[in-house]
């Protein structure tokens, strides 16, 4: 089974496991045609990190995240007269980690070569591919972003407007840039004249990133994190992920009982907010690369801690926000999972960040380039300050569910700053309250807006709540889009099959064969 957001990359991970393929196989065809078909959401100019759990319980994580050109420094920045790392900064630029991580992948879980698992999404860059509903509203918001760059206005605007619902889109620089992947792999576009236009692209602008920074690019082994809920092991990538934020939320959920509560109801948000609130301001302050951090996981999971978290919520008041934050429901992620027929699942995320990424695209190789460098701080002294060679403190998280040391579901969010909270709400919403995967990824989401602390409440979430919520004195917004999207897969092992949940309001499509 496979479960994504977009039906092309759906089928091309189903046609993968057809071909004798492994789920790790599936899971890199289905985010290249991602890519490709949502480019404002993912692509080979950002990062990725994967789960990846065996038939017998054994987890191994990746982590395929870029790191800051190994010259820059908040001094410099300073200097240059930045105050932040902005996400339309050129500084935000980091190198892209994705095709890294994907090839290994392949080589640590797959049996194929890139040359067998890209042929679908160089087909759809080479031969075109219809735009999606929901696609196509996302397109149109960053017109004018894109009409900032030349190479981004070049592929990705058609005479200088977004693509219409239905219309055929091509990218040819970018079929070629895969195609030099799938014959010579990352070393392709790691190194030589791939590489070699980025940096130049990035030093025009007055970036600070080099050849030889995306030469030094590795993915790394990393084991996941766990902590246990309602039954079952939640597995996370260690920083500088935020997945230990979602732990953390799950710990402070087993110090109050949801499963009496109202699904829909103010009580059930105002909790899961109030817990959010502390365990982002946990996140804002001591989240970075794992080397320049003061506290471990460990720390952060550690009982007298989390007891002494519990004891500032209540269920009657609203909490200040402890700490300033990098929080955004609204950057552009892509997550998908796959399960092969021998019972491996892969929990793949991938993503460029903000929509279009930094909006740059490179004239000849269309490599639309992240900008991750935004999560940076140039505050003297925190553990995220921005360095040459740090990696950021990465939004992206894909997630595993182990019970009774078996693979239970492959889950993750999308949404930026949203998705531990994501993590933590769609459990709730199978282990408290009974909701199959369908409907855990249906029921309503609430979250907090970046600045002003207002909650954004989706527009399905019941009037009565809002009310609830408001009464309780919190002030409550509700946008007309939705806060970001879910894709999962469950092992039922009752009736010995799998059960895909895909997000409709991120075009999803799960499908099993």
């Amino acid at each position: 089974m496979a479960a994504t957001s977009h039906p092309l990359a759906t089928h091309a991970a189903l046609e993968i496991l057809r071909d004798g393929g492994t789920a790790a196989d599936a899971a890199v065809a289905a985010i290249a045609v991602h890519s490709v078909v949502e480019p404002h959401m993912t692509g080979i100019g950002g990062d990725c990190f994967t789960i990846v759990a065996q038939p017998d319980g054994s987890l191994s994580g990746m982590n395929s995240s870029g790191r800051a050109a190994k010259v820059v420094s908040a001094e410099k920045l300073i200097e240059d007269g930045l105050q932040d790392v902005t996400p339309d900064s050129i500084h935000a630029v980091t190198v892209p980690g994705a095709i890294r991580g994907w090839e290994k992948l392949l080589r640590d879980h797959g049996r194929m070569s890139f040359a067998d698992v890209l042929k679908r999404a160089i087909g759809y860059a080479r031969n075109g591919f219809a735009v999606t509903p929901r696609t196509a509203f996302d397109w149109q918001r960053h017109v004018d972003f894109l009409k900032r760059d030349e190479g981004a206005s070049q592929y990705y605007l058609k005479n200088g407007r977004a693509p219409l619902q239905g219309e055929v889109m091509r990218l040819p620089a970018l079929a070629e840039t895969l195609e030099a992947v799938a014959s010579g792999g990352a070393k392709a576009f790691y190194e030589g004249a791939i590489a070699e236009e980025i940096a130049a692209v990035v030093q025009a602008k007055g970036g600070y990133l080099s050849a030889d920074d995306l030469a030094a690019h590795e993915a790394i082994d990393l084991a996941p994190i766990t902590t246990d809920y309602q039954g079952v092991t939640v597995a996370e990538l260690p920083p500088n992920g935020q997945g230990i934020v979602a732990l953390v939320m799950l710990e402070l959920m087993k110090r109050f009982d949801f499963k009496g509560m109202d699904p829909v109801g103010a009580e059930r948000f105002h909790l899961e907010m109030e817990i959010a609130k502390l365990a982002y301001s946990g996140r804002d302050r001591f989240l970075a690369d794992p080397d320049h951090m003061q506290f471990s996981p460990t720390d952060l999971l550690a009982g007298d801690h989390i007891d002494r978290l519990a004891a500032l919520i209540s269920p009657k008041a609203v909490l200040p926000r402890q700490a300033e934050g990098i929080l955004s429901p609204k950057s552009d992620t892509t997550y998908l999972t796959v399960v092969d027929d021998r019972g491996m699942a892969v929990s793949l995320i991938n993503s460029i960040y903000h929509g279009f990424g930094s909006g740059i695209a490179t004239p000849k190789s269309g490599v639309l380039l992240q900008n991750r460098g935004a999560c940076f701080t140039l505050e003297a002294g925190h553990p995220n300050q921005i360095a040459g060679g740090k990696r950021p403190m990465h939004t992206i998280i894909p997630a595993m569910a182990m019970k009774d040391n078996k693979p239970y579901m492959t889950f993750g969010v999308m949404g930026g700053g949203y998705q531990p909270c994501g993590h933590a709400h769609v459990l709730s919403n199978h282990l408290d309250f009974g909701m199959d995967v369908q409907q855990m990824i249906d029921c309503p989401r609430v979250f907090m807006d970046e600045k002003s602390l207002a909650l954004q409440a989706e527009t399905s979430v019941p009037a009565s709540t809002i009310e609830g919520l408001k009464a309780l004195g919190h002030e409550v917004e509700q946008p007309s889009e939705p806060i970001g999207g879910s894709q999962a897969i469950l092992f039922d092992r009752t009736n010995g099959g799998l059960v895909g949940g895909s997000d409709p309001r991120k075009d999803g499509c799960a499908l099993g064969y």
